[in-house]
């Protein structure tokens, strides 16, 4: 057996998954906890209207994540109930919490599995769910950066003037060449069927509106402790964040981009609120964003047991009817 071979046999073992989930949650878990004292003196000078508010827009966003890979999932051949969808999905993102940022495509991929979703296909969408991410959050950020007049980039300003240089990878004839490219190079089955504009368009949107309610989510949480409430504000925060996302997926080797997203956050918003009301702003939206990963978490395994509940008391009626 080759290397590869051995390896994929190690991570499909029950005890390695099991592990594995073990491991994410707690590192997740830990997020969290390590910096609760500010998370919780923040929560206190947050309007509880603004907090809230914040809280349901990150659900939103991860919500709208979701629907951009379900859709490129069926794009792909596999069309997938709500339920079983979440499942996959909703385990998966724990796995951001685990250096190395391949943890979760490989959790999704392995639980595809169980839905009888072919490994290759797995890979493929969460890796062109990222892809689509990263390329229309750049684009959003050079949409509205300039208008809100972020000049905080300094040299680094030369990323978001280059970011619309990226739209050509979501040319379905170009993203497939990638895609065939890239399965060739993992020695991995190309796709069965191309991509179509509408499957793709569909994905783009879901993700554009992601990156809006994430910009909207950001916003609430500045305007909370003092930042001024324009159009103008608003567009910094959709900008910044998309950016913000995009630099810390870059940044693999620290857990959900952790310190690589707040770096940039507390560059583009000096100057509108003072140090300590950044610091604030980043650490409550990464609290609130990684409480809504593990209740999604939490939702994608309560769909996990009750489809497996489902199949096991369909099995006799099917065995009778086939009787």
């Amino acid at each position: 057996m080759s290397v590869a071979g051995r390896l994929l046999a190690v991570v499909r073992a029950p005890t390695v998954r099991w592990t594995f989930l073990v491991v994410a949650l707690g590192l997740a878990v830990v997020a969290v906890v390590s910096s609760w004292d500010q998370v919780a003196a923040a929560a206190r000078t947050m309007p509880p209207l603004h907090l809230a508010a914040a809280a349901v827009a990150g659900a939103v966003f991860l919500g709208c994540t979701f629907l951009a890979w379900r859709a490129l999932l069926a794009e792909l051949g596999s069309p997938l109930p709500l339920g079983p969808a979440v499942a996959i999905f909703g385990i998966s993102q724990v796995g951001k919490y685990v250096p190395g940022g391949v943890w979760n495509v490989i959790a999704a991929t392995e639980i595809g599995a169980d839905h009888r979703i072919p490994r290759t296909r797995s890979l493929t969408a969460m890796a062109l769910a990222v892809l689509v991410s990263v390329v229309s959050g750049c684009a959003l950020a050079a949409a509205t950066l300039p208008f809100a007049g972020a000049d905080a980039l300094g040299p680094w300003g030369w990323v978001v003037w280059c970011s619309p240089l990226l739209l050509v990878l979501l040319v379905p004839a170009v993203l497939e060449r990638l895609v065939r490219l890239g399965l060739r190079l993992l020695r991995r089955p190309t796709p069965e069927r191309p991509l179509s504009w509408r499957g793709l368009a569909v994905a783009v949107a879901w993700s554009v509106a992601g990156w809006a309610v994430a910009g909207l989510h950001l916003w609430l949480l500045t305007t909370g402790l003092g930042m001024a409430a324009t159009p103008r504000t608003l567009a910094l925060a959709v900008g910044g964040y998309a950016l913000a996302w995009v630099v810390g997926f870059v940044v693999v080797l620290v857990p959900a981009g952790a310190g690589a997203r707040e770096a940039v956050l507390l560059l583009l918003l000096a100057g509108r609120l003072d140090h300590g009301g950044v610091l604030l702003v980043v650490l409550l939206s990464r609290a609130l964003l990684t409480l809504a990963d593990l209740l999604l978490a939490a939702v994608g395994g309560a769909a996990r047991r009750a489809g497996r509940v489902q199949r096991g008391t369909a099995a006799p009626e099917d065995a009778a009817g086939r009787g």
